[in-house]
């Protein structure tokens, strides 16, 4: 199926987790959020929330400082 991942459409597997893309993703231990169709969806879900065709997903890295 085809979602938009920041904007770029982008295909993945069908029946596909947000624990599923971001492995995909390689994105492993870093710091990041996670926000589908405008809504934040936490780590402790990702297992459990199922994408969907044409979802829009924006992953943002958390960046330190001060």
């Amino acid at each position: 199926m085809q979602i938009y991942i920041n904007g770029q459409r982008r295909e993945v597997p069908d029946a596909c987790t947000m624990q599923t893309l971001v492995n995909l993703l390689a994105l492993g231990e870093q710091r990041y959020a996670v926000e589908v169709n405008e809504e934040l969806v936490p780590r402790s879900q990702f297992e459990h929330h199922c994408l969907a065709p044409d979802d829009q997903v924006e992953i943002v890295n958390a960046i330190g400082g001060g």
